[in-house]
């Protein structure tokens, strides 16, 4: 727990079973963890925070920015039945990889986008997939079928994967708990609201 009265645990490091970790980073992370959801293979996510210096931090405090942290999304997957590329592309479809610590009206650090690799596999098809869209960003291509992104280059963030606290219970799957359908290949645009 953190000094200033953080509720939060780390989560597992290691997946299941036969089946493997990922975790972005991409804003609010009630959305992002939608469409996770929505994607065949996923078997569960999660919310939470990592890339920060303060143990067991609360949403008030990663609020703040000055935890180090960024919402986050963490999901568990069946490998033989989706990819960590086809991941990578919810990713990068419903976050705007090009603007720094920030996604939409949302400011700060702790919006940063990310790609949180827990292998060698995952860091070498994030890096690949980081050079796909900056090569047809650079060629003024579009990139993903919603909103174009605003800027010219990724400025996400690669890294290892760390320390990964688990958001609050009522964070978890919230905007599924709010009616918003997470079934398999749902095609309902996804609202954020809190």
């Amino acid at each position: 727990m953190s000094p200033k009265g953080g509720v939060t645990r780390l989560a597992p490091a290691e997946a299941p079973p036969g089946q493997k970790l990922a975790t972005f980073a991409g804003g609010c992370f009630w959305g992002l963890e939608l469409a996770f959801q929505r994607v065949p293979g996923v078997t569960s996510t999660s919310v939470g925070y990592t890339g920060g210096q303060v143990v067991g931090p609360s949403y008030n405090e990663v609020c703040t920015g000055r935890t180090g942290h960024t919402e986050a999304v963490q999901v568990t997957f069946k490998p033989e039945e989706v990819s960590y590329n086809e991941l990578l592309d919810t990713f990068f479809e419903k976050t705007d990889v090009t603007t720094l610590n920030r996604q939409g009206n949302d400011r700060g650090t702790q919006y940063r986008s990310g790609i949180y690799f827990h292998d060698e596999a995952q860091k070498e098809a994030a890096a690949r997939k980081i050079e796909e869209v900056n090569a047809k960003l650079a060629r003024g291509e579009r990139v993903r079928a919603g909103r174009p992104y605003e800027g010219s280059k990724v400025v996400a963030e690669l890294a290892p994967a760390g320390d990964y606290y688990l958001a609050e219970t009522y964070h978890q799957q919230y905007l599924e708990k709010g009616g918003q359908s997470a079934a398999k290949n749902e095609k309902a645009p996804i609202r954020c609201y809190g």
